[in-house]
């Protein structure tokens, strides 16, 4: 291990994007020096970054695209950040924060960076990739955290050398079949009742994308259940996850009512939960109908507690659930192949089991947070070793600081991600 290793790690939320705070978690666990860098350093998992034995600074370095005017302030505040921390390495989780640590630093920057892509949604639209890869320097790196953005990566000619792979880990345990028959009374669900479960935030259209529906297919989710329905009248349907940002409730409220129109009282929708151990104790199927998607940990979770799985052949989902073996994989933005997969396991109980014990095995294979850790790790060593200490050559500014490009890159992406 490369000695007194100090790492930056750049998030964008507090209050989410738990696998960051899994994977920081770890890191220190292994004699990493690790500062975490959020909008908050006392709400959400702040203190629990602390616990871990990571340094937590307040900064809110997400890129300001709806406030462009607040742009030159984040970058003043991300050099002002790296000039006092003095990291060997800088570590980032999201977009937004990826562009803003490019931009402020600059190309030239001695300090290497990593972007950890915690999805593929940027890499699908052109101009999005073409931002992504445009301003990156000769040391800015990647970390694919599924096969499937990885090649997206090697698509578009970055040298394989810059793009290693490793997944969002989590905790996983061994966890029993659980029957929740106390919720299943408090939400008027009958015991004999076949229940349908899916699970994920609900993320408004984004129209700019070219999006009509949001990207966790909770449309096809509603149609499908329609659709069971005609078979199975006894299905009830729940839908765990609310609105990620108040920006969204519109899209939550008119989910809403296309879920009454076609299904009725058959679909709960139970919003924001942390006890997924207690809710998925009533799922008999869980629906993974995404767009565009990594590794859900939701898919690896309800798994690992025994349920049954269908999900869509897209990004890296086919690299957790193999069909046949380890679920049910079907098309995108197809209702009828969901329905049909769905009937499938409630009719084939005995197959259901086999297939999700295989897949409760690959994801303690696949996600363990403890092996997967040490590969970031590892990632850390073969990206800071050839070169010397930064710390030594770094003053938190950047060389081509004064370089027109980089107010030029700033205003595009201002205007592109407006709508991120």
């Amino acid at each position: 291990m490369v000695a007194s290793m100090k790492v930056l790690h750049i998030v964008k939320t507090a209050v989410g994007a738990h696998w960051a705070y899994e994977q920081v978690r770890v890191l220190c666990s292994l004699g990493i020096e690790v500062v975490v860098a959020l909008p908050s350093d006392t709400e959400g998992l702040a203190p629990k970054y602390r616990d871990a034995g990571a340094t937590v600074v307040r900064a809110n370095l997400d890129f300001p695209a709806r406030q462009p005017w607040r742009i030159p302030a984040a970058l003043r505040a991300c050099r002002r950040l790296v000039a006092d921390v003095r990291p060997d390495l800088i570590h980032t989780h999201h977009v937004g924060t990826t562009f803003i640590a490019r931009l402020a630093l600059g190309k030239n920057s001695p300090i290497p960076r990593v972007f950890q892509v915690p999805g593929p949604l940027h890499l699908e639209h052109p101009f999005f990739a073409w931002l992504d890869i445009t301003l990156a320097g000769p040391r800015d790196f990647w970390i694919a955290v599924c096969e499937s953005i990885q090649e997206k990566y090697q698509l578009r000619a970055v040298s394989p050398d810059r793009v290693f792979l490793s997944r969002a880990g989590m905790r996983v345990t061994e966890v029993g079949v659980r029957k929740n028959t106390n919720l299943r009374q408090e939400l008027g669900i009958p015991l004999d009742a076949a229940v349908v479960g899916m699970v994920a935030h609900i993320y408004a259209p984004k129209f700019f994308l070219g999006q009509t529906r949001g990207v966790k297919g909770h449309e096809d989710f509603i149609a499908a259940l329609a659709l069971i329905k005609k078979v199975r009248p006894d299905v009830r349907g729940v839908i765990v996850g609310g609105s990620w940002q108040k920006s969204g409730a519109w899209y939550e409220k008119r989910l809403h009512s296309l879920a009454e129109r076609n299904c009725g009282r058959s679909l709960i929708f139970l919003g924001n939960r942390k006890d997924l151990d207690e809710v998925s104790g009533i799922f008999d199927v869980g629906v993974q109908p995404s767009h565009s998607e990594a590794v859900a940990w939701s898919v690896a979770e309800l798994l690992m507690r025994n349920i049954p799985v269908v999900a869509t052949k897209v990004g890296g989902l086919p690299e957790m659930i193999y069909h046949a073996e380890t679920g049910w994989l079907v098309p995108p933005r197809d209702p009828t192949a969901i329905a049909r997969a769905v009937l499938d396991a409630l009719a084939n109980s005995k197959e259901a089991r086999r297939r999700t014990a295989q897949g409760a095995e690959l994801v303690r294979n696949l996600l363990d947070v403890e092996k997967t850790g040490r590969e970031v790790v590892a990632i850390y060593e073969k990206i800071l070793v050839p070169w010397p200490d930064s710390r030594a050559v770094s003053t938190g500014e950047p060389r081509d600081r004064t370089d027109s490009k980089s107010a030029q890159h700033s205003e595009i992406a201002a205007r592109a991600t407006a709508q991120w």
